[in-house]
């Protein structure tokens, strides 16, 4: 079973008293006005860092089997043991309190982490998978303690589980790196992004989530910004170069996320995964992993090749953080390409959602049909988006249909029976890229509907000194 690290807030005063050998509350915690966290009042984001009594950083994750599962985790601090999921289906008035509302026991486990420029942080994460729930079903759901006192629950959340119909449409979000000054400028984009499609399914996270792999301020800030649509649009994600160090994947990914295991080995244990979401593969591939370890190399060719091989759901998805085909001036990632390309031409794969480049750019190699409106026989279709504020420049290439600059930017893809929508949107709803992809008997059709509006380059709006 998956050991899950259960980081929960602190409360003001056990964190006093926790760094001074001292676990037991304060008992003026309910105070006179002034701050209990007095000796931490310098480190900035402070109230995001520490835990408490009271879940934070509520996550959920799809599951391998997301019509009949969903994954869930949150933080506490040490003081709490132990951790509860109550679930129910979900009603017009409060009535599923009077009836049965299952609980799910969390795995549990204490964890602290210090980040080489933040203060010492011990936590208690909780994860559970709660699995035999009906497809296509409205669920609400809370997590705490398991007390009888309100304040050491969560808030109770709405989710809606996978449908069995392979032909249902269904839609997500793909944001490319989030990174940098989370709280302040990538807020806007994921908080819009739910309000532009509020019904959207799950989100898609290209990697690089922040900047520095353990550093609990960003984490706190990333969890922050999406605030309740963490806990009510379950997400996956795909892990960054930042979300590494010297090789080594953050102590806070596995505790922090519940995603599947059924890559090829244990290192890349909810790293490397696949999950059939309705009619559509989607597959994670650990690019840093594969650029920084041989042995990850070898075993995710090898293990693409295989999932690819048997897989027979009708769309085929795969996210990974570095791109196939680089957008950034003086960026090439050949191993990456001489890997995975001839795999993902081989199978027919549709859609390769990237990050990394802090640029725009989506297109397919075979770019005769640019400028065209509709383009036959258009094999993959390839994007590298970003979603934080920071930006470098592209160089244009043939095979880019469309190209941004200095434009922070989230995808909404709807996936139907023989189409996908894809609009890539800026945070204040403009449309800025567009198509659609039909495939019927074995054929795929590109429609551009990219708008008649300019590329935006980083030149118009920062001018060289």
């Amino acid at each position: 079973m998956k050991k899950v690290i259960s980081i929960l807030p602190l409360c003001l005063i056990t964190l006093f008293f926790a760094f001074n050998g001292n676990s037991q509350e304060h008992s003026h915690e309910h105070g006179n006005g002034h701050t209990h966290y007095q000796e931490h009042d310098a480190v900035l984001n402070h109230k995001l860092m520490f835990p408490s009594k009271t879940p934070d950083r509520i996550i959920a994750n799809l599951t391998e089997d997301p019509a009949h599962s969903f994954a869930v985790n949150w933080r506490t601090n040490q003081q709490i043991e132990s951790g509860v999921v109550e679930i129910a289906k979900a009603t017009d008035g409060p009535e599923f309190l009077l009836g049965d509302v299952r609980k799910v026991s969390a795995v549990t486990q204490s964890f602290e982490n210090q980040n080489r420029r933040e203060p010492l942080v011990k936590a208690s994460f909780h994860s559970a998978v709660v699995s035999e729930l009906e497809p296509n079903t409205l669920y609400t759901y809370r997590v705490g303690s398991g007390t009888e006192n309100n304040a050491y629950w969560s808030e109770w959340f709405q989710f809606t589980t996978a449908s069995d119909n392979d032909n249902k449409p269904f839609s997500f979000i793909y944001f490319g790196d989030a990174q940098n000054n989370v709280k302040s400028l990538w807020s806007r984009v994921i908080r819009n992004s739910y309000k532009q499609y509020p019904q959207v399914d799950f989100m898609l996270h290209a990697g690089d989530l922040i900047n520095d792999r353990d550093a609990n301020s960003e984490w706190g800030e990333w969890f922050h910004a999406g605030s309740f649509i963490h806990a009510t649009v379950p997400s996956i994600m795909t892990p960054g170069n930042h979300e590494y160090r010297d090789g080594i994947l953050s102590s806070l990914w596995r505790p922090q996320f519940t995603l599947p295991e059924n890559g090829p080995t244990k290192a890349l244990k909810e790293t490397c995964y696949a999950i059939d979401y309705e009619n559509m593969k989607l597959i994670s591939i650990d690019g840093e992993a594969f650029d920084e370890h041989k042995e990850a190399r070898i075993a995710q060719t090898k293990w693409l090749d295989s999932v690819l091989r048997t897989n027979t759901k009708k769309w085929t998805t795969i996210t990974t953080h570095y791109p196939i085909f680089s957008t950034a001036k003086g960026r090439d990632n050949k191993k990456l390409r001489k890997a995975f390309k001839p795999l993902i031409d081989k199978y027919g794969v549709d859609l390769v959602l990237q990050g990394h480049d802090h640029t725009y750019a989506r297109g397919y190699v075979k770019n005769e049909g640019q400028g065209l409106t509709v383009v036959n026989d258009i094999g993959t279709v390839y994007a590298v988006s970003v979603s934080g504020p920071k930006m470098y420049e592209s160089q244009d290439q043939e095979w880019m249909a469309r190209r941004g600059e200095f434009t922070q930017l989230f995808q909404i893809i709807t996936v139907s029976k023989d189409t996908i929508t894809y609009g890539a949107y800026t945070p204040t709803g403009n449309l800025y890229d567009a198509f659609e992809l039909i495939k019927k008997n074995g054929k795929k059709e590109l429609i551009n509907k990219i708008p008649d509006s300019p590329i935006r380059l980083k030149k118009d709006f920062v001018k060289e000194e």
